[in-house]
């Protein structure tokens, strides 16, 4: 592809951003460039590639990808989605201060309360959705407010430009974990954020056999820094996860459109089910941030959480579960179905899911691309032993 990539369609960067034609063959595909060092032409001539855990080419064309798709100024894929967030975190030092969203995956809940706090690093846990509460947790040494949004799982949607903004005047920066939605639905740094992370493992890579993340800088101040944290940590995304990533975004746009499609049939047929208490979708008019949502994305998403009253109910469900797979993750092409508090949020202490609204009886669903009257078939038949 030539010219600029930000002049054209999601769809069209998603297919070619990053990605020209092999030089040597013409393959239309990235080649996997299997290998950990490459040879330079001469001493004292530095090459573009020298050495795999600094450059990879199948890397940098994921980089230059996603950086794309999210209009960032550079990309940076890790081994894992916690790695990528780790990255992140390289910019808060010792006696720093954060304000996060109350609600954020349990694997970043630990991180940063179990190996970030005993190094000095303070975190504020507030509702996001309050701009009040936002405000009130910030200090003279907050460095950052981290959010997500859609929250995993109580699906709270917080405002993403006017967070920015607020952080912004107050002298930090602000990073949004968009693993939920994808660049596809949201693109926070047009929104005003600083940063972008994601679980590559989810929507980007959209076939549940690849581990990674990805961060993506707007500025390219902090992009140098987080290659330089790259080049000297090497917790990097391997050659053949990149592949599997660039081949899965190629398809974003479809699974994702698909997959809310469906989402949607879903959502109706549990909101009307005398065995489902409550249904938490953003889509949905009653849902407190359904209007938000709407004007800072460009759909809903494929994330449903529903409330079974107790834990018996939802296991009675999740036992007869036959096409939804019970399993942790999200954002594959087939369903998965899970159990917030024993599975994605079993780090978090009991009394804080409690403060949460994280219940035992939660189920949450990653609605996929199968025929959906497949599986409404499979909540029916489900349900019927609750």
């Amino acid at each position: 592809m030539k010219g600029d990539p930000r002049k054209l369609g999601f769809a069209t960067r998603a297919i070619h951003a990053g990605q020209p034609p092999d030089p040597r063959t013409g393959a239309v595909a990235v080649p996997i460039y299997q290998t950990s060092t490459y040879v330079q032409k001469g001493l004292g001539e530095p090459a573009e590639f020298e050495y795999a855990r600094v450059q990879n080419p199948t890397r940098t064309a994921l980089e230059l990808n996603v950086a794309a798709l999210e209009n960032g100024a550079s990309g940076h894929a890790f081994a894992s989605g916690m790695s990528a967030i780790a990255c992140l975190m390289t910019l808060l030092k010792s006696g720093d201060h954060a304000v996060c969203s109350r609600n954020v995956y349990g694997g970043t809940y630990r991180y940063f309360t179990h190996l970030l706090e005993p190094y000095k690093v303070s975190f504020s846990w507030v509702d996001t959705t309050d701009l009040a509460a936002v405000e009130a947790a910030m200090r003279p040494e907050t460095k950052m407010v981290y959010i997500e949004t859609p929250t995993n799982p109580v699906m709270d949607i917080s405002d993403v430009a006017a967070i920015a903004g607020l952080a912004h005047r107050r002298g930090a920066l602000m990073a949004v974990d968009n693993t939920f939605l994808s660049p596809y639905l949201q693109r926070p740094l047009e929104l005003g954020a600083d940063f972008a992370v994601h679980s590559t493992t989810k929507y980007l890579n959209g076939h549940s056999d690849s581990i990674g993340g990805v961060l993506v800088a707007k500025s390219q101040e902090h992009g140098d820094w987080f290659a330089f944290v790259q080049k000297s940590e090497g917790a990097v995304m391997s050659p053949f996860d990149a592949f599997l990533v660039l081949r899965g975004i190629k398809t974003l746009p479809v699974r994702m459109e698909r997959s809310e499609e469906n989402a949607r049939a879903v959502v109706d047929f549990l909101v009307r089910h005398p065995k489902v208490e409550k249904v938490l979708y953003p889509g949905l008019p009653d849902h407190p941030g359904h209007a938000l949502q709407a004007r800072q994305a460009a759909g809903f998403g494929a994330m449903i959480t529903i409330e079974m009253g107790s834990f018996a109910a939802a296991k009675a469900m999740l036992d007869r579960m036959q096409v939804m797979s019970f399993a942790e993750s999200l954002g594959g092409v087939e369903s998965l179905i899970s159990h917030p508090a024993s599975m994605t949020h079993a780090s978090v202490p009991a009394e804080r899911r409690a403060e949460l609204g994280l219940t035992d009886g939660m189920v949450r669903l990653s609605v996929g691309i199968e025929d959906v009257e497949d599986l409404l078939a499979d909540l029916e038949q489900a349900l019927a032993a609750v």
